[in-house]
């Protein structure tokens, strides 16, 4: 397994080498030591979730208040998807970019997310099944939702039909009605737990 940053600082590609014969395929989806090399510091899971989607399903883009922050660890399991990467963090020299990657369940790809980040996916396929391991405890209150066809982000979805939002989703406020209303983290205080963490570690 390979980790690679992605271009918004604090998101990471995960690849592995996917083995396949007549039975079918295998592939490593985490593993923890290489995770915390790439990352300076033990990433901590205490939740897995996991979705099913039909196609043009799109979720996001969802973050968390931070402190304390959500990170994710996304992996497909079935179906595929458009993963979406959205730096919603203030003060940002990314701030309103975006990163996307393709997941699906023969890649042997996942995204890791940090706190602070916005994410979201459209689903490719019907049945598209997401595994999401949380950092900490979903928490209904503490969810942070932008738009996620909000236009001054622009996330490319060139989709044969609409677009299939949850209602909150679907009234959720642009990035700027965000911010206009103090819900986004704010970037030197994602800087500032990235650094406590790592210090944490190596204290270990």
């Amino acid at each position: 397994m390979t980790v690679r940053p992605l271009t918004i600082s604090g998101s990471f590609l995960v690849s592995s080498v996917s083995f396949g014969d007549e039975r079918g395929d295998f592939f490593e989806v985490y593993r923890e030591d290489v995770l915390t090399e790439a990352l300076g510091y033990r990433p901590r899971f205490v939740q897995t979730n996991v979705s099913t989607s039909c196609r043009n399903v799109l979720r996001g883009v969802h973050g968390a208040t931070t402190p304390p922050g959500l990170a994710k660890f996304v992996t497909c399991l079935r179906g595929s998807l458009l993963d979406f990467v959205v730096d919603v963090r203030t003060g940002s020299p990314t701030f309103g970019q975006w990163e996307m990657i393709v997941l699906d369940a023969h890649g042997g790809t996942a995204v890791y997310v940090e706190e602070g980040l916005g994410h979201a996916f459209v689903a490719l396929q019907d049945d598209t099944c997401v595994q999401y391991q949380l950092s900490d405890l979903y928490r209904p209150a503490e969810v942070l939702t932008v738009h996620p066809l909000d236009p001054e982000i622009g996330l490319p979805l060139e989709l044969p039909g609409e677009p299939v939002l949850s209602d909150r989703d679907a009234a959720a406020p642009t990035l700027r009605e965000a911010g206009a209303l103090g819900l986004l983290p704010d970037y030197a205080t994602c800087l500032a737990l990235r650094a406590a963490r790592t210090q944490a570690s190596a204290g270990l």
